[in-house]
């Protein structure tokens, strides 16, 4: 995702380091932050692949700074990322959050709709994470998705009326009396 995040950034104008790893930051940096060791190589594998390139423009007050610029084969590329998603990238929630932030790129409605219908059908698809097979239909009987625990978070019993009543509020009658409400509200016991 972070190189459709850099292809998309740059399709939009030309940028350098400093600016495309903020803008990206903003984008993805509450999942992972963005640091220079994973967005420069990224950049120098894109621009290996031909998809982007950078030239070297005088800065405004100090050293010269490296401008990145979109080729016409990186925008083909990131057009293709977006009509042609990966089914991760429609099924992981940050993922697809980076690929819907340029879902505008694509100029054909029909392309973005197919998307988004992707989308829409992996939503709609019954949750089958806790479940070795199908999904279940509703009946009884199903078996538990989890098996249980170690022995030692399982109860050893079920607590019963007994175990629970000292520790039950009818048997601290101070609030109530303080308080001057009845015990039990709605009812004739005290």
């Amino acid at each position: 995702m972070l190189e459709l995040a850099i292809l998309g950034f740059l399709r939009d104008q030309p940028l350098h380091g400093y600016d495309l790893r903020t803008r990206v930051a903003a984008l993805m940096g509450h999942v992972r932050p963005v640091a220079d060791g994973t967005l420069y190589p990224a950049i120098k594998r894109l621009a290996t692949a031909g998809w982007l390139h950078r030239k070297d423009e005088p800065g405004a007050a100090a050293a010269p700074r490296r401008m990145l610029y979109l080729t016409q084969e990186g925008q083909e590329e990131f057009e293709r990322r977006l009509r042609d998603p990966a089914d991760l990238d429609i099924s992981d929630e940050n993922r697809w959050f980076t690929l819907l932030a340029f879902l505008r790129h694509l100029n054909n409605p029909k392309d973005q709709a197919n998307v988004l219908r992707r989308r829409l059908a992996f939503l709609e698809q019954p949750t089958s994470f806790f479940y070795d097979g199908p999904p279940p239909d509703g009946r009884r009987g199903v078996p538990r998705p989890l098996p249980p625990g170690p022995p030692h978070h399982r109860p050893r019993h079920h607590p019963s009326r007994t175990d629970l009543a000292p520790h039950h509020p009818r048997h601290f009658g101070l609030p109530h009396q303080a308080l001057g409400t009845p015990r039990y509200e709605g009812s004739e016991r005290k």
